[in-house]
């Protein structure tokens, strides 16, 4: 059971970052590599401005500015300096780890308790209602979940948000149309990048520390849950997807965490795990159209 609920807690969390993923990766279709930036930037500043005792809920506000200004910076260096979106990713992952050394001022910070076992975070208060820390953290982080879905819907339903959709699907008819796609390009790279960085922001505390190193690999984790989500639930509905994502990465999670549970595995394997769990993804299209096949097939076509 508390396999189950660190899973969730955690699932949770990175459901955010996994829309952000889910915005630049399939609305937009660009690949942005700046989103291991933008979650460090996020846990980096979030654990900096606790540890200078600011409240927990504007440091985690700031964390969320952060990652979205580092989503500017990719979309001012891929629309107005011409660089690939790729590179553009890159170049902003590389400076974010200079950045962040420069907020922390060291390679890490632990947040302290205070307290009984306590870290001042955005969760004490439930904690304070009776509320037990791993409980508090899935309320609260499904309430932040499902309210950044909903606006995030709303958004795509505005002027702006529709342009943007219409920059993913052709972007040259949209330019023809009069609408300025670097604004919009880079206005989902900030919101993209703004939810990544508030994943980041509630990711350093729940685990009550934030390192440079934490943000290696959470472009694949994103990428996983997103493909679990998109295999498992095919549905074509905007909302629906917003809401799928968040069981894809719970059930990421969980498969991760059950995984590591076997005795011969080890931290180390997370990566491999990662990579078998997106092959596994990918393939069950392929598999579950065969087994179809298989059954619509009828005895006399196998006789010719």
């Amino acid at each position: 059971m508390l396999i189950i609920q660190g899973a969730v807690s955690l699932g949770l969390i990175f459901a955010l970052m996994t829309i952000g993923v889910y915005i630049t990766f399939r609305l937009l279709e660009m690949p942005d590599l700046s989103v291991e930036g933008s979650i460090i930037l996020g846990a980096a500043t979030v654990a900096r401005l606790i540890a200078m005792d600011i409240n927990p809920f504007v440091a985690t506000l700031v964390a969320m500015l952060t990652g979205s200004v580092a989503g500017l910076v990719t979309g001012i260096l891929h629309t107005k300096l011409k660089i690939p979106a790729i590179l553009s990713g890159i170049l902003t992952m590389v400076a974010s780890y200079s950045v962040v050394i420069r907020i922390m001022g060291t390679s890490n910070i632990a947040l302290l308790p205070h307290g009984p076992n306590r870290v001042i975070s955005v969760f004490t208060f439930l904690q304070d209602m009776g509320l037990e820390r791993t409980t508090a953290i899935i309320v609260l982080s499904a309430v932040i979940a499902a309210v950044a879905g909903t606006l995030l819907y709303c958004f795509l339903g505005t002027e702006i948000g529709t342009a943007l959709r219409a920059t993913g699907n052709n972007r040259n008819m949209v330019k023809a149309q009069g609408v300025n796609t670097d604004a919009t390009i880079i206005t989902a790279l900030m919101i993209s990048n703004g939810l990544v960085g508030l994943a980041g922001a509630l990711w350093a505390q729940q685990q009550g520390f934030a390192s440079v190193d934490m943000g290696a690999g959470t472009i694949v984790i994103g990428l996983a849950s997103l493909i679990i989500a998109e295999v498992l639930f095919p549905v074509r509905n905007v909302w629906t997807r917003l809401i799928t994502i968040a069981f894809g990465s719970i059930i990421f999670r969980l498969v991760i965490a059950l995984a590591l549970g076997i005795d011969f595995m080890e931290a180390t394997d997370l990566r491999l795990i990662t990579a078998i769990i997106i092959a596994i993804a990918l393939s069950l299209p392929i598999v579950r159209n065969k087994i179809f096949s298989l059954f619509k097939t009828k005895p006399e076509d196998s006789l010719k």
